[in-house]
């Protein structure tokens, strides 16, 4: 069912993407320049020959790009080919200096083939969303058209970084197999599955802003309860969560007015208008033959063996979706804190380090990086060797966090007393959460006795106080409590303070 005009309607999408990511490597797929590619460099000063097609000049497959596309199809369950190659892909544009584009072909085995990722669906349970293919191929230049009023310049810095195309699969023989994407938020949590993975494995930074993301949307609609898959669009090179949802919406709507007014939709190749959120045809949709694949003659079959694709998988990190899974069921957190403490693997690494195993301290440890650490985004600077919170004088390890997380659990320090220690932490004083704790006679009066006398001294002192809680003004409660804590200078664990007044004024 979808919402058209705020109704709902008897129409249901089939969404497909074609999600681009761009490869961490120190160098090009084809060449020895740089991959280090990012809008701060300087134009066309990370280009080879070999990038910008000068006569003679031979592509070199780069191993460790093979490498990662193999990584990444273990990533998302896939089958690894043995044996694949390289086409090139015809078409001519400015950003293409060798007028094709080498790529691997559809319709032949590429590196990584079937796979699955796992998103939760629409109705709330876990839901498949199958990969037909995951293949390697050579990015293209970027074009400039806003630097100058009558000519448009080239940068080819991005010449050649490996991209890795990832496609989702349609199951067209078993039409009745729903296990594709069937509306904004799944196309939605799906990217974000990939892009998770990519990171947790190196594999790409996948940054939607940076361009190092990006995803080809495919819409159709066709009636609720119909198997047949209906003419599709595609709205390409989006990088944007907000515009892909805002795209399939608009797109999904425009198509269903076109069939409910006896209309048809072409397949055709759509733009997106970031200002109104509206999409346009741009041109007719281009079809395989039409770019005329061929082998490419300059590059050999590519083979890759059973002990390579081993070696690979024996270095693979943990993924965030088991992660999240052992935090949920080793730990007891809840499902929101283990996605906060996944969202990156330095973060997950620091908690991990910080828990140390120790499950009596998961949740407190838990608590504190999303409530307090994470409120310092300025802080959080993950490329530190010891992925920590550091500001210019100080920095908070993982095993600064689990002290106090300890001396909490030990009574050592109460609530109050813990976020002081946490901002003098933060504010560069020296030594560990105890230390610190000691320096400033920050320590916790564990005292029954001496407690005990002081709860009765302010009983005494507030006779007209004690008679309205006892007739039901029971807030007042919390009145002795501050005196108390006044009285001891806030060093009273609270716990014992409020058990000992309840029972006293009863």
């Amino acid at each position: 069912m979808f919402t058209i005009k705020g109704k709902t309607c008897d129409w249901e999408l089939v969404i497909g993407l074609e999600t681009h990511i761009e490869v961490l490597s120190n160098s090009k797929l084809f060449s020895g320049a740089s991959a280090d590619y990012n809008p701060t460099v300087s134009p066309n000063t990370q280009v080879s020959m070999v990038d910008v097609a000068m006569p003679g000049m031979l592509p070199v497959l780069n191993e460790y790009c093979v490498e990662q596309a193999i990584k990444f199809g273990l990533g998302i369950n896939a089958e690894i080919s043995r044996h694949s190659r390289f086409a090139r892909k015809q078409y001519f544009y400015p950003d293409l200096p060798q007028g094709y584009q080498i790529s691997q072909p559809a319709d032949e085995a590429p590196v990584v083939g079937r796979g699955w990722v796992e998103i939760m669906g629409d109705d709330g349970n876990p839901k498949k969303i199958f990969i037909e293919r995951a293949h390697m191929e050579q990015d293209a230049a970027k074009n400039k058209h806003d630097m100058h009023p009558t000519k448009s310049f080239v940068d080819f810095n991005r010449t050649g970084v490996m991209l890795l195309e990832i496609v989702t699969f349609l199951d067209t023989k078993n039409p009745e197999n729903n296990s594709y994407i069937t509306s904004p938020d799944e196309a939605e949590r799906y990217l974000r599955a990939i892009r998770e993975i990519a990171r947790a494995l190196g594999v790409s930074r996948a940054n939607m802003e940076e361009g190092s993301m990006r995803a080809d949307v495919n819409v159709s609609v066709r009636p609720v309860g119909s198997t047949e898959f209906r003419t599709r669009t595609e709205t390409k090179n989006m990088v944007s969560f907000k515009f892909i949802k805002t795209a399939i919406e608009y797109e999904a709507r425009r198509q269903i007015e076109i069939y409910e007014n006896g209309g048809t939709v072409t397949q055709d190749t759509m733009r997106f208008h970031q200002d109104d959120g509206t999409t346009s045809v741009e041109r007719s949709k281009e079809d395989a033959l039409d770019y005329r694949y061929f082998p490419d003659p300059d590059l050999l079959p590519l083979e890759i063996s059973d002990e390579q694709i081993e070696r690979i998988r024996s270095t693979m990190p943990e993924l965030p979706s088991a992660t999240r899974a052992r935090y949920t069921h080793d730990f007891g957190l809840s499902e929101y804190d283990a996605a906060r403490l996944t969202e990156t693997t330095d973060i997950s690494k620091w908690y991990d380090t910080a828990v140390a195993g120790n499950a009596s301290r998961a949740k407190g440890v838990a608590n504190w990086m999303i409530s307090e650490l994470f409120a310092h985004p300025e802080n959080w600077d993950v490329k530190n060797e010891k992925s920590g919170i550091v500001n210019e004088m100080r920095i908070i390890t993982p095993s600064d966090l689990a002290e106090l997380v300890d001396m909490l659990g030990e009574n050592t320090i109460n609530g109050k007393q813990a976020k002081e220690i946490f901002i003098k932490m933060l504010d560069g004083e020296s030594g560990t959460p105890r230390e610190i704790a000691d320096k400033f006679g920050m320590k916790q009066m564990t005292d029954t006795g001496a407690i005990e006398a002081i709860v009765d001294e302010v009983i005494a002192k507030n006779p007209a106080q004690v008679e309205q809680y006892k007739s039901g003004k029971v807030g007042l409660l919390g009145f002795f409590v501050g005196n108390v804590m006044k009285a001891t200078g806030g060093t009273a664990n609270p716990a014992v303070v409020n058990e000992m007044l309840r029972n006293k004024l009863a």
